[in-house]
């Protein structure tokens, strides 16, 4: 049995947490119809916003800088390259945002459930206030979803989502492809501007030289900031992983009540057993195997 020492979760252990008639579960929002959607006005519009960007560096990449080049070798490869990682992004950015993270069930904390965990003498479960649940081990809050979350890492406006358990790959190859777009794009970029200055301006695009200029700097500081972003994103993605360290915990600095696995195992834990193809996949569910059984009580 597990002693109680750590009190970094944000729960509540009082005795009359758990007094069953003041547990009215909340009606139930941010799913429609069995889909998993957050309605956050900050959220949604930081994913509209996503998806325009995305879409603007598409735009300039095919109408700007490919389609005018006489190359069509150059311009065959470059396209269908960044034509695909964009795809990509926008496909993980989708299952990122309309999965769910790892909810664990409202209104779970009535007496049936209580005893069904058969607790023996002091042993303590832990209930969230704010949502009426049970809390397994390494779960917390989100003030935003409004649920307790599984392994929750943190609340990402751009994806109007938490990152949990089961939404942790689609977030982290959100991250790589955006990563991947952006430099694809800057690199273009590059090599246009030096295409241009060789040839004459009104022969190097079918906008006007004004136009193109602006269009590709913008693009030039849209691939520059979200490459950094998303980058450092990504790092600080698979080291949490690969040290089984929530967000959340790092931050807490919450003592380690969990067994301690190889750096593989944990990435297979997110990504799905055994390692393959499908790991780069949007639309590949992972498949985490024989998963640990979580813990309600300590």
């Amino acid at each position: 049995m597990w002693l109680p020492t750590y009190r970094n979760r944000d729960i509540e252990r009082i005795p009359e947490y758990l007094q069953f008639d003041k547990c009215t579960p909340p009606p139930p929002w941010g799913s429609m119809e069995g889909i998993w959607f957050i309605r956050d006005g900050c959220g949604i519009a930081c994913a509209v916003i996503t998806w325009l960007l995305v879409l603007y560096a598409e735009f300039v990449v095919i109408f700007v800088m490919l389609v005018p080049t006489k190359d069509y070798l150059y311009s065959s490869i470059n396209g269908f390259l960044f034509n695909v990682l964009a795809f990509l992004a926008l496909a993980s950015h989708t299952r990122a945002m309309l999965t769910d993270p790892g909810a664990v069930p409202k209104g779970n904390a009535t007496k049936e459930f209580i005893e069904s965990l058969q607790l023996k003498p002091g042993q303590v479960v832990y209930k969230c206030p704010k949502c009426c649940s049970i809390k397994p081990d390494r779960a917390h809050h989100c003030s935003v979803c409004k649920r307790c979350i599984r392994k929750m890492d943190h609340h990402c406006p751009w994806v109007n989502n938490c990152v949990g358990e089961s939404n942790q790959k689609y977030f982290v190859l959100f991250t790589m492809y955006i990563a991947l777009i952006s430099l694809h794009a800057l690199i273009m970029v590059v090599f246009h501007f030096l295409f241009c200055l060789e040839e004459d301006w009104t022969k190097c695009s079918s906008f006007s030289p004004p136009a193109t200029v602006i269009l590709l700097i913008l693009l030039c500081f849209e691939g520059l900031l979200f490459l950094i972003f998303t980058s450092v994103m990504f790092g600080t993605q698979v080291h949490s992983i690969c040290t089984d360290e929530t967000g959340i915990e790092q931050l807490k600095k919450e003592e380690r009540r969990w067994a301690k696995k190889t750096k593989w195992m944990n990435l297979k834990a997110v990504f799905g057993h055994p390692f393959s193809i499908a790991w780069l996949s949007p639309f590949a569910t992972p498949d985490h195997g024989k998963a640990d059984p979580y813990q309600y009580v300590v």
